[in-house]
């Protein structure tokens, strides 16, 4: 599980704990609310998660969009 201070927005790169079956791990938050749009970075597929399932399957915050924090 993440830690309580990092914070997750719209545009941040993660690593999960389980790949994607084209064989990559990181993924982008494309849409972030109680339901969340994810992005593969491997194949460009789109998954859509819960937020209280896809915390739970973070392994590592790998960046922030220095675009979207304000």
């Amino acid at each position: 599980m993440i830690d309580a201070n990092e914070e997750i927005r719209l545009g941040t790169v993660l690593i999960l704990k389980k790949g994607h079956p084209c064989g990559e791990n990181k993924w982008e938050i494309t849409s972030f609310g109680v339901i969340c749009k994810i992005k593969c970075l491997g194949c460009g597929r789109t998954v859509i998660i819960d937020r209280v399932d896809l915390k739970k399957k973070i392994k590592k915050v790998v960046k922030q969009d220095e675009t979207t924090s304000k």
